[in-house]
């Protein structure tokens, strides 16, 4: 991919501090918001370019305000309609952004406003603004939007003073608005923005990148051809980059790391040697802005006729355009962006109107804010910094993610090695515990790091009863190319935990196949069963070895992690569900129950509720009383009395409780409904568990590997015994003891004592549920 930028296999910044489970709490609670709103009125629209996800971030907005007590105006057109005014700026309320979550684009339009560029155009848009009453804006766009933003607020009171000068208000009204207070989120499926790892609609654009590679694989490979494959991506190579590694191709042009002269040879080289070691299908990535060191741009045909006429093999083109931003949002961009929402509005009811503008985003599951100006600043330098030829500069403003990707692919893209070395030593690879979308992409990328790193990678099929048994065979290169994208386990897994008399034969197998590290890659009987070898290693010399635990499973329940393997794929299955679900009741009054998996683990039912705009979920954590069916039941009936409902969608975790089961509660509110609604149940089962991973999953799942092989590395040089599990957390990965992270669990519900994500339950009342 480029010349001397990998060096030693080693982490970005090394590795952070383990991950306890915590997070920043919540701007404000909603029981801290309501009423804060009071005679606020707060105008949120959409800028630039459309993304996935602007539509869950302007209902976040809307609905947040009216919770708090404000009054939020939909401003349509972006600044063009504050430009135009009257009907462009409209009240709104709550059913004015229902069912909206499913949709793509922005139901408020955006347009990339000339006008506002000038002082002329920024006057007329205070001046509708302040006739409305509004001066507090929550703006989602890009770059240029927020820059627009930052500027209009600075030049506020002089707009106000002209305004008066001019006559077109009275001093009164602009006394009345001294101050305009705004927060911004970006939208942009480039994910371009410097101090924030994601932006709105990023993970969906990936989505539509990933079904596109992996379709066109197939064909490549029945042809033995070779694509090219451009995708967005103006000064930023975050989506070349993810979908490079997420879909197992074999080169990428990125803007960031122009390539050096003579490119062309190196490229055709490196897929020559793919083909060589066995792979029938080419696939290369370029960035829409991609180009050479001398600033000559490189477009998807001259790629293609360089690879023609230098290997003499067919190859195509494939430009995905703008599919890349349509279609339905991604459960990531749903209850990211509500998050976001709920966060901005929380900002502009409580800002001091001197206090600098925001920009929220992510830094790994936690929504931030970073200034605005600065964030803005820092984006639009990347461009002058890849022309000084800083090269190694740029991709660090990208963030620790974008280094790690960039580092990974071209290892994994051009190893130093193949074959295994000969007499190389020997790490063990297996799974145990239920099965967890991305098992397959974790073996194929520790199969492919460890060949090139100078190890022998031993797969150990059906999880500790394999390793017993010592079943088990040597991987290659070969074996496991094209497992990105395969779901399910080819090793095999079991929920098996070994028993102690099962260590000894666990020990010979260790010892008479000569494997002196093992990864671990799986749920809660994994880290139990690994628990276990690390109690008894006293009693059996062979098991010390150092053991890394990769978290892979859809519970999301595991310590020193904010996301396991799996969990988002079965995430996006159950929203997938929801979304059908409530369409199937979009034209009769209806009430549906629908269980979910995550064993004592509620993270899939709320995130799920969330993201699809249930009423109601039901948590083991929180529990289920009469009391609280009560009011459930009592809020639906009034909802459809009073509100026009024709839907009331709870979702409940299959272990929320006992006895109030799925039919039970079904049963109950068709009981007390007394007529006004249909009741249906859907369990959803084990299709979420099934399928080819989602993107998330399969970069997660690089990622975490990497870090552990990495680990495993230096503790067999070292002869060290160490047995820890890499994890994620707002920081990037960390490592944790393992002893360490089994203390933080709640043993009898297996799962960790603090789950970040339990406060969004919080978010969920806010916004989907209508006082």
């Amino acid at each position: 991919m480029t010349e001397g930028f990998w060096g030693a296999p080693t982490p970005c910044n090394q590795y952070h501090a383990p991950y306890d489970g915590t997070m920043r709490p919540l701007a404000l609670t909603p029981d801290q918001i309501a009423g804060l709103g009071r005679g606020v009125k707060i105008g949120v629209m959409t800028g630039g370019g459309d993304a996935q996800g602007m539509n869950a971030a302007l209902r976040a907005v809307a609905r947040t305000a009216l919770f708090a007590g404000a009054t939020p105006y939909a401003i349509a057109e972006g600044y063009q309609g504050m430009i135009d005014g009257d009907d462009s700026i409209r009240e709104m309320v709550w059913e004015d952004v229902s069912s909206i979550l499913n949709r793509g684009g922005t139901v408020i339009g955006t347009f990339r406003s000339a006008e506002f560029r000038e002082r002329a155009g920024r006057l007329k848009a205070a001046r509708n603004l302040v006739s409305n009453g509004i001066d507090r804006l929550v703006v989602i766009g890009g770059d240029g939007s927020l820059t627009g933003l930052n500027a209009f607020s600075e030049e506020w009171a002089s707009l106000m003073e002209e305004l008066v000068a001019q006559g077109e208000i009275t001093q009164e009204l602009a006394d009345a608005h001294p101050h305009l207070i705004f927060a911004g989120m970006v939208g942009s499926i480039d994910n371009d923005l410097v101090g924030t790892d994601m932006t709105i609609g990023v993970d969906s654009a990936l989505h539509r990148i990933q079904d596109a590679i992996d379709a066109i694989a197939s064909t490549a490979a029945s042809h033995q051809r070779c694509f090219v494959v451009e995708v967005m991506g103006r000064h930023c190579g975050y989506l070349a980059l993810a979908a490079a590694i997420s879909g197992g191709c074999d080169y990428v042009l990125v803007p960031e790391l122009p390539p050096a002269d003579g490119w062309e040879d190196a490229m055709c080289a490196q897929l020559h040697r793919s083909r060589e070691a066995g792979r029938k299908d080419s696939i290369v990535i370029l960035a829409e802005g991609a180009t050479t060191r001398d600033g000559a741009d490189i477009s998807a045909d001259y790629v293609c006729r360089a690879i023609e006429e230098k290997l003499h093999e067919d190859a195509r083109v494939t430009i995905l355009g703008h599919v890349q931003r349509g279609g339905t949002p991604s459960a990531y961009d749903r209850w990211a962006s509500t998050w976001l929402g709920y966060a901005a509005t929380c900002h502009v009811l409580t800002a001091a109107p001197d206090a600098p503008g925001p920009v929220f985003g992510f830094k790994g599951q936690q929504a931030i804010d970073v200034p605005l100006v600065q964030a803005v600043a820092d984006t639009r330098s990347v461009p002058t910094i890849i022309q000084a030829g800083e090269y190694n500069r740029a991709v660090e403003l990208r963030g620790c993610e974008f280094e790690d990707f960039t580092r990974v692919f071209t290892e994994l893209s051009a190893p130093q090695r193949v074959t295994a070395a000969p007499n190389a030593r020997r790490i063990g690879i297996l799974h145990a515990g239920a099965l967890a979308p991305g098992m397959n992409t974790a073996v194929k990328t520790a199969t492919w790091l460890g060949i090139s790193r100078g190890f022998s990678v031993m797969g150990i099929r059906d999880g500790f009863v394999g390793l017993a048994h010592g079943t088990m065979s040597e991987l290659t290169w070969k074996d496991v190319d094209g497992w990105n994208q395969e779901g399910g386990a080819v090793l095999g897994t079991r929920r098996h935990v070994p028993e102690v008399e099962e260590l000894y034969s666990i020990s010979r197998s260790l010892e008479d196949n000569q494997i002196e590290g093992l990864l671990v890659i799986g749920g809660w009987s994994a880290y139990q069963g690994v628990q276990l070898m690390l109690a008894e290693r006293g009693r059996y010399p062979a098991l010390q070895v150092p053991i890394v635990c990769v978290p892979a499973t859809i519970d999301n329940n595991l310590p020193g992690t904010a996301l396991t393997v799996g969990a988002d794929t079965a995430l996006n299955v159950v929203v997938d569900c929801l979304d059908k679900i409530k369409m199937s009741a979009s034209a009769s009054h209806r009430c549906f129950v629908i269980e979910t998996m995550g064993r004592d683990c509620g993270y899939l039912t709320l995130m799920g509720g969330l993201a699809s705009g249930a009423e109601q979920i039901y948590l083991n954590e929180t529990g289920i009383t009469l009391d609280k069916l009560r009011q459930d039941i009592e809020w639906a009936n009034h909802s459809f009395d009073t509100q026009g409902r024709k839907l009331f969608l709870a979702v409940r975790n299959e272990n929320a409780n006992a006895n109030y089961t799925t039919d039970g509660l079904a049963r109950m509110m068709d009981e007390e409904g007394h007529g006004r609604y249909d009741t249906r149940t859907m369990v959803i089962g084990h299709i979420q568990q099934g399928g080819s991973p989602t993107p998330a999953d399969r970069l997660l799942a690089t990622r975490f590997v990497d870090a552990a092989m990495t680990r495993l590395a230096v503790e067999m040089e070292s002869h060290s015994r160490a047995v820890t599990c890499v994890g994620s957390g707002p920081e990037g990965i960390g490592f944790t003891d393992m002893a360490t992270a089994m203390a933080s669990t709640d043993q009898e519900h297996q799962r960790p004592l603090d789950q970040w994500w339990l406060g969004l339950g919080d978010v969920l009342a806010c916004v989907n549920r209508e006082a």
